[in-house]
């Protein structure tokens, strides 16, 4: 019988058994009067900024676009720009800046004896890429220090690192403009670029400009983004986020909230005009440009369909610095200010505001979490979680309040009705909590598990980081899955994190989805993640329930008229499982996903591990279906 079932399973095609015709090692009962509905939010994502917002989710192509938080006058403000053909370039403190927010711009003098474009170019972030099948949006912001009667073009277009011309346009420059004047343009390239060794250029005939300077500030470059948003997110990695449906999105993201009271996250930073972002440095080391601010946020979570859970910064600093409670009050405004901007009517200036920005209608807020992980500080938790959700409450009653410290370490008041629990563990963690939740009082508190992942391996000896996940952590994350949707009357959401990784420069690893200038790489996780949420269904039924040591596990929920079963089977053997329905099935379809324990998906080889679907055949309709579970596997059975 195995081996028929290899066969057919080459085929495409997958048997389900009578029971009595193969003894199945596990049989499992589905109670058909016992159930409970699946949060729509279950399955959700969190971002976390590890190198993965600016040159990452964020769609703008220049690196230090305008040339924020650098120290003027030196080499390393210049980073990402170049001289093309002897310009001198220099970062400077401009004396009339674009905007209070922005002090700074590139001066650009143009030297005499110079043949041909001269200028300056932008290499973008480790790489840009110039695809003849796209029109980008170009735009900077020009002014003469001292008018001249100069009148010129500026060359505005893309070209290799050796001066091949990739494709241009002109706009007209005017040496009468010593005030800050746009130019915005629309570039499709001409000519194919065989790597990403390539400039984004400002150029201009050298005998023409010999002599001038000129000052340019706030200089960005977009390609098509996710739904044609201006100032949008890269299509291809929110296209990927979007496959997994979502039911919530987590920002601005844990540590991205701050790692100094002065350099934290504030909402009011990040909207509005690029030119009224003054970009901060950011808890991993580099500059934010806070392009992806908080109406990128929010929209994005619109516009995939997910809940936002918005984190509002609340007193505590990574460095372990916080806010004392009599000081509070103005933080707590902010808090206030951010959150109106999300659902406060027009009549608020917040509100009016968002409107301002083509969103007049509220956002579909729920969730507000205070802070990231305070249990880092648990000792000023206590008097700034009573703070925050006394007044926060008082004001935004509809809203529900996510704690972040460890659930009663320490005790809190107001008792917390939403609790944010992480766990970064090994692949045998992960299967052995899979009934981390079950002997949770059902007593009106629910929980989101905002972050979590399989870490490193089981070998005791090692504990060897992942660079990415590998199957054997995907399983031990899917059987902890299994249990979270067991669980969900008191699980509200679930997210895998960090979300996003930079292969050009890696801060913390493993991650759901790795990325470059080119492609998007889905990891095993993510497969895991995107099999459990498209494959949701609206009601969880109790079942038998798995042996707790075991190696195989599985849930059963339903979705309309379709049975959906998942199991996981974590061991390097095959197994049999029965389940015994309440209703008699003849078809349907199987969604597996296999292979060996250390299998990665990477950008060497993106597809190694992938989920295949089949059709399910039985020979005559039967409550009792037994199927073979492959070794180290991920099945999904959908029966209709």
């Amino acid at each position: 019988m195995v081996q028929r079932s290899r066969l057919l399973d080459a085929l495409g095609l997958v048997v389900f058994f009578i029971a009595g015709a193969c003894r199945a090692d596990t049989t499992v009962a589905v109670n058909p009067t016992s159930h409970h509905t699946v949060p729509t939010t279950l399955w959700g994502q969190t971002y976390e900024e590890v190198n993965s917002g600016d040159g990452g989710l964020y769609a703008e192509l220049l690196q230090n676009r305008a040339f924020q938080k650098v120290t003027p006058n030196t080499q390393e403000a210049l980073v990402g720009w170049h001289s093309i053909n002897g310009a001198n370039i220099n970062v400077i403190a401009d004396p009339i800046p674009v905007s209070p927010f922005l002090p700074n711009a590139l001066q650009v003098t143009f030297p005499p004896n110079r043949f041909g474009l001269i200028g300056f170019g932008n290499e973008g972030f480790y790489g840009l890429k110039v695809d003849t099948a796209l029109t980008y949006k170009a735009s900077f912001y020009y002014r003469f220090p001292t008018a001249t009667s100069y009148r010129g073009n500026a060359v505005i277009g893309f070209q290799t690192v050796s001066g091949l011309s990739l494709g241009s346009v002109t706009a007209p420059i005017s040496g009468a403009q010593t005030t800050w004047t746009q130019v915005s343009v629309s570039v499709t390239p001409a000519q194919v670029a065989f790597n990403n060794n390539n400039y984004f250029n400002v150029v201009f005939d050298a005998g023409a400009v010999a002599g001038q300077t000129i000052n340019f500030a706030m200089l960005s470059l977009f390609p098509p983004t996710y739904r044609n948003r201006a100032n949008g997110v890269r299509l291809d990695i929110a296209t990927a986020i979007a496959e997994n449906r979502p039911g919530f999105f987590r920002f601005p993201g844990g540590k991205n909230l701050g790692t100094t009271i002065d350099t934290r996250w504030q909402w009011n930073t990040t909207v509005g005009a690029l030119l009224d972002r003054p970009g901060r440095v950011g808890a991993w080391g580099y500059t934010n440009t806070d392009g992806l601010g908080l109406f990128e946020f929010l929209q994005f979570s619109e516009d995939i369909g997910a809940s936002p859970i918005m984190g509002v910064w609340s007193g505590l600093a990574l460095d372990g610095s916080s806010i004392e409670e009599k000081d509070l009050g103005p933080y707590i405004q902010q808090a206030i200010d951010q959150i109106n901007f999300a659902i406060g009517p027009t009549s608020t200036v917040q509100g009016m505001l968002r409107a301002t920005l083509g969103h007049s209608a509220p956002f579909p807020l729920t969730y507000i979490e205070i802070g990231n992980e305070d249990l880092l500080s648990s000792d000023t938790y206590v008097y700034r979680w009573r703070y925050f959700t006394t007044v926060l409450s008082q004001n935004f009653p509809q809203l529900r309040y996510i704690a972040t410290s460890n659930a009663n370490d320490p005790v809190v008041a107001p008792d917390p009705t939403h609790w944010d629990v992480h766990a970064y563990k090994t692949p045998s963690w992960f299967a052995k909590n899979s009934f981390f939740y079950d002997s949770f009082q059902r007593n009106g508190t629910l929980y989101l598990e905002g972050e979590y992942a399989v870490v490193d391996n089981d070998i005791q000896a090692t504990h060897d980081r992942l660079l990415y996940p590998t199957l054997q952590g995907s399983l031990g994350e899917a059987a902890f899955m299994t249990g979270l949707e067991r669980n969900s009357d008191i699980v509200f959401g679930a997210a895998y994190s960090p979300l996003l990784n930079n292969v050009a420069n890696t801060q913390w690893t493993p991650n759901l989805l790795s990325f470059d200038v080119n492609n998007v790489y889905r990891s095993t996780s993510f497969y895991v993640q995107k099999l459990f949420a498209t494959n949701r269904g609206q009601l969880y039924y109790s079942s038998t329930l798995p042996n707790p040591g075991g190696t195989l596990f599985w849930s059963v929920t339903q979705e309309s008229s379709t049975w959906v079963m998942k199991i996981v089977n974590t061991a390097d053997s095959p197994d049999n499982i029965t389940f015994l329905l309440p209703v008699a099935v003849r078809q349907g379809t199987s969604t597996v996903m296999k292979g060996a324990a250390t299998d990665s998906n990477t950008p060497a080889n993106p597809n190694l591990v992938a989920p295949v679907i089949s059709s399910l055949v039985l020979s005559v309709a039967s409550k009792q279906l037994t199927y073979a579970v492959p070794s180290l596997s991920l099945t999904v059975i959908r029966i209709t």
